[in-house]
């Protein structure tokens, strides 16, 4: 009998998931859902895979997570079909040094994750929140939690190591990496394009909310620009990326900046946001005729290509960029602006094809292919719950 999964994507202000068939090898996403405005004038919509919307609700009055989560397991379990609901999945933002692979849920694993909220302290407890409240809503139900540092697990010296005394690398200081749930969907589906393309050297550009490149091959992380933390690397919506930490350490002694207002600045108040003054909504950037707007987008697209750049350097050259994420799968500008800047290189963009977003949106002439894939972050999860499903009813 075929059984259902619910994957759970959860962020600071929302709540992402999907629902997934598990009959055969392969999940079938059934419904998108999104609960937006976490903790203010919160709203739910699911959509089924036709884009139509099956379920539009909106509270007039705060809601507390556990019973967001209620209202959405109430949903899942009229939905999951005769099967029922066989097990929840998790994007979890870090796994440290230790957990390298899909893990099942409990209490204790919980609590071991949550020592390491400090290296995500944007991300890590919104993450495990849900857990623990379906550890006591739901206590028999199945739960995995699924890793964005996983991917980068193959990194080593000298890529994963920071210039600072050894026995800091020792204690767990290195580069980790993150979105990587993400990075091994696109390695999947290079891999089913063409077997000869996963071997490529391969740069893929994650741009969204967050931000950061990857430097691939095998279907392999060899380099990434996030670090230690999700702070790390491009200037991001609210963040600032790599900065001179000579500035933090300028703003604590001289402007006698706390810690907390120091991350409530990096975290919270930079980025494009910080640089347009309006928005760290690259789509409203877009649209926006401020010059503020058009040099926050110039410097994000400057800083993306100077990193394609640096992860074209670990991987020897350059044969396939992929653009993915919500502002690479959606904005041509940004892939134009970004590919112009990279011309030296050889790369050449075909204009119609890129206003298109189609598959491919480069010329043949072009030194690397350059395509547009769509990511999914919750596909990835749902494969590794339906793994754990598998392993647990032989």
């Amino acid at each position: 009998m075929s059984k259902t999964v619910l994957v759970l994507n959860t962020g600071s202000s929302s709540i992402k998931f999907g629902l997934f068939g598990t009959a055969g090898t392969e999940p079938r996403q059934l419904f998108a859902g999104e609960v937006e405005n976490i903790n203010d004038n919160s709203y739910l919509t699911v959509r089924d895979m036709h884009d139509k919307v099956v379920l539009d609700l909106c509270w007039t009055s705060p809601r507390k997570q556990e019973d967001i989560l209620k209202d959405i397991l109430g949903w899942t379990e009229k939905n999951a079909g005769s099967g029922g609901l066989s097990a929840v999945g998790h994007r979890i933002v870090h796994g440290g040094s230790h957990f390298v692979a899909p893990t099942r849920l409990t209490r204790e694993t919980i609590d071991e994750l949550a020592r390491l909220a400090p290296m995500a302290p944007l991300h890590q407890e919104a993450c495990l929140s849900p857990a623990r409240t379906l550890v006591s809503l739901r206590p028999e139900l199945m739960q995995v939690g699924c890793f964005d540092t996983a991917f980068h697990a193959s990194l080593a010296p000298p890529v994963s190591r920071f210039a600072i005394p050894r026995n800091y690398e020792a204690s767990g200081i290195r580069r980790y990496g993150f979105h990587g749930l993400s990075y091994e969907f696109i390695a999947g589906k290079l891999r089913e394009i063409s077997p000869a393309l996963v071997n490529k050297r391969t740069v893929v550009a994650h741009l969204g909310s967050g931000a950061s490149l990857c430097a691939m091959r095998g279907g392999q992380s060899v380099d990434t620009t996030m670090g230690f933390t999700p702070l790390d690397g491009l200037m991001m919506g609210t963040r600032c990326g790599a900065i001179d930490p000579g500035i933090l350490l300028y703003l604590q002694r001289e402007r006698d900046m706390s810690t907390d207002n120091l991350e409530q600045l990096l975290y919270h108040k930079s980025g494009l946001l910080g640089i347009s003054g309006i928005s760290g909504d690259m789509r409203l950037l877009l649209l926006s005729n401020d010059r503020r707007a058009a040099e926050a987008i110039e410097l994000f697209t400057f800083e993306v290509a100077k990193a394609v750049c640096g992860m074209a350097f670990t991987l020897g050259g350059i044969e396939c960029l992929v653009f993915t994420g919500g502002i690479g799968e959606h904005a041509a500008k940004v892939r134009a602006m970004v590919c112009t800047r990279l011309h030296w290189l050889g790369l050449e963009l075909d204009p119609k094809a890129n206003d298109e977003a189609a598959d491919l949106v480069s010329l043949d002439s072009s030194s690397a292919e350059v395509r547009v894939i769509r990511t999914s972050e919750e596909t990835t999860i749902a494969r590794h719950v339906l793994t754990h499903i598998s392993a647990s009813h032989p």
